[in-house]
């Protein structure tokens, strides 16, 4: 079988890149499962979890990656996931992201409603909301 080369990035660093047996990504449209020889495509990602199948002649399992919003660029040889957000399932501590969600809370009540800078606070809730949701049931490696 061809190899299915995969690089994941967030805005501060690299993720995850080797070679995979295949990707599931979440679009906002569903999920789209990747595999050697996919036709080119671009796709805008959701909010939920990707899982990179690893080969099995690297040990197999799966790496799960939790996302919310992004591209992801595909072709026969490979996928490109450019994040908003991502964070390996196996990279999460709960109680770090209730307390971050905690300081959001308390940070969004000194603003009124209206006012612009409380998308920053609700978007930081959502996202560690996301995490929670996800980190108890999500493949890890």
């Amino acid at each position: 079988m061809a190899d299915l080369s995969c690089q994941f990035v967030r805005p501060d660093r690299l993720l995850f890149e080797g070679p995979v047996a295949s990707v599931i990504l979440v679009t906002v449209s569903g999920e789209l499962g990747v595999w050697p020889g996919h036709a080119p495509e671009i796709c805008a990602l959701g909010d939920g979890v990707v899982r990179l199948n690893l080969r099995e002649e690297d040990g197999g399992g799966t790496v799960g990656v939790i996302i919310s919003g992004g591209y992801a660029q595909v072709d026969a040889r490979g996928v490109i996931v450019l994040a908003d957000h991502a964070r390996r399932t196996d990279d999460i501590d709960p109680d770090v992201v209730r307390d971050t969600r905690e300081e959001a809370f308390d940070k969004l009540d000194e603003y009124p409603e209206g006012d612009h800078r409380r998308a920053y606070y609700e978007n930081k809730i959502k996202w560690c909301n996301l995490l929670l949701k996800h980190v108890a049931v999500a493949p890890s490696a």
